[in-house]
């Protein structure tokens, strides 16, 4: 095959990375202080050893470039990495553009998407640190599916509260969580403090991922040090575990003899995005390379194009720490689209500071154009996407489009960070005209910077 048709890009499995990537260590944006939701002075270590262990307590503030991988991690993550870059070229040909668009497809992993990644990172630390189970929340179920898996690799019983809507609307993921064998409540459920008073609000109750975060930590924390907490996104250890992807892209890009013009990920809390951005982006911040770097979020949950930037509560219930971000505020309820795992309020403080100091763009799409773009790179490249994935789709087919227009060649990577194959209610709804496009009215975010929590800043 010649690379003039070369479609594939693979790696050996001697070439999964043994390290993962700190942001932190190269980014000019100081980190901000994180404060506790009771007292509101800075955490101390000591403070969230109720959430997590020491070690990924450890990597959330390290200022260490590269973190190893720890082998038992690699071993597991045999099963499925390095996963495969692909040239979407018969995409290309039917959009007649110059643009050379590739993709890394993390939809490869058995759970079928990247949070696997940080999962069986934080299943592995929690094990050696002594914890036998772990609480967490899951949106559309891709992380719960995600840490159930990685608690059976590590022996770690898992217990996930799952937003309403989408334990309602997407039941496979429910069995496939129960099947690696996790215990699944909706969420808000009867089994929590925060639960109960959310249900009394409504009892049909469509749920928010800052409520299923507040039921899951407060299990965690009224536990007895017997159960640690989980998060699939937004902290700094989580997108830290996810720049496995951009490390093993940087070596394939090399293998295509490219470098990309743009790299596009979808954003809820900020995983995925980060994990393919934040290796590219070093080379902008070390090397001087100028590439773009764009964050798609649903015009639904639009916390980066739309939201405040300031400090504000992880959860509704104000139970977890306050963080510096991108925020439509712990009480926003989004409408429950089909992209569940975006639907978060905030933005990960990382991506937040960077975004901020305009080192990274970001755009805002509706639900059935992301669909639309979903099906037609399904048509073309014979893999049906996550909805949450389409919506970095949808931008790189409006880059290929706007590279055509200007009659100029563009690189474009982005990362299909899961698989559609327990989302097909989705595309039936789409393609029987059944769908809506979400959205966030004005008066939802009024007087929102005066509504969030105040902390004491030195």
């Amino acid at each position: 095959m010649t690379e003039e048709t070369r479609t594939r890009f693979d790696l050996d499995q001697n070439e999964i990375p043994r390290f993962w990537y700190n942001i932190g260590a190269d980014s000019p944006v100081p980190p901000a202080p994180v404060f506790n939701p009771i007292t509101r002075e800075p955490v101390t270590p000591e403070s969230l050893l109720k959430l997590f262990p020491m070690p990924l307590i450890e990597q959330e503030a390290t200022s260490d470039r590269f973190v190893p991988i720890p082998e038992e991690v690699r071993e597991v993550y045999k099963l499925y990495r390095p996963t495969p870059l692909l040239r979407a070229r018969r995409l290309e040909h039917e959009l007649q553009t110059p643009a050379h668009i590739y993709y890394k497809y993390e939809g490869a992993s058995p759970a079928g998407s990247h949070k696997l990644n940080t999962a069986l990172a934080q299943a592995y630390y929690n094990k050696i640190s002594g914890t036998h189970a772990m609480t967490t929340e899951t949106g559309a179920g891709q992380w719960g599916s995600a840490l159930a898996m990685a608690g059976q690799m590590f022996g770690i019983e898992v217990e996930v509260y799952m937003v309403n809507s989408s334990y309602q609307g997407k039941p496979y993921r429910r069995v496939l969580m129960q099947t690696y064998g996790a215990q699944i409540f909706p969420s808000p459920s009867d089994r929590t403090k925060a639960g109960r008073s959310f249900l009394a609000q409504n009892p049909n109750h469509p749920g928010s991922l800052g409520i299923a975060i507040s039921e899951a930590v407060e299990v965690a924390v009224e536990s007895g040090g017997k159960k640690k907490y989980g998060l699939g996104s937004v902290l700094n250890h989580v997108l830290l575990h996810q720049t496995v992807i951009g490390e093993e892209a940087l070596k394939q890009m090399d293998l295509a003899g490219e470098y990309p013009d743009v790299v596009i990920g979808c954003v809820g809390g900020g995983s995925n995005f980060g994990g393919i951005a934040f290796p590219f982006l070093r080379g902008n911040l070390r090397e001087g390379r100028q590439t773009r770097f764009l964050a798609v979020e649903p015009t639904a949950t639009p916390s980066l194009t739309r939201g405040v930037y300031g400090f504000d509560f992880g959860d509704s219930a104000g139970l977890v720490p306050i963080l510096k971000m991108y925020t439509l505020g712990s009480d926003f309820i989004p409408d429950p689209i089909h992209a569940g795992g975006l639907r978060y309020h905030g933005m990960s403080p990382l991506i937040s500071g960077l975004y901020n100091a305009g080192f990274i763009d970001a755009v805002a799409v509706g639900q059935r154009e992301v669909f639309e773009a979903a099906l037609q790179f399904t048509r073309a490249e014979g893999i049906l996407p996550a909805p949450e994935s389409a919506h970095a789709i949808r931008a790189a087919i409006d880059q290929a489009i706007e590279a055509r227009e200007k009659g100029e060649k563009r690189v474009i990577l982005f990362n299909l960070s899961g698989h559609g194959f327990l989302d097909l209610a989705a595309y039936d709804q789409y393609l029987h005209n059944g769908m809506q496009n979400g959205s966030v009215a004005e008066s939802q975010l009024d007087g929102l910077a005066e509504r969030l929590p105040k902390v004491k800043l030195e």
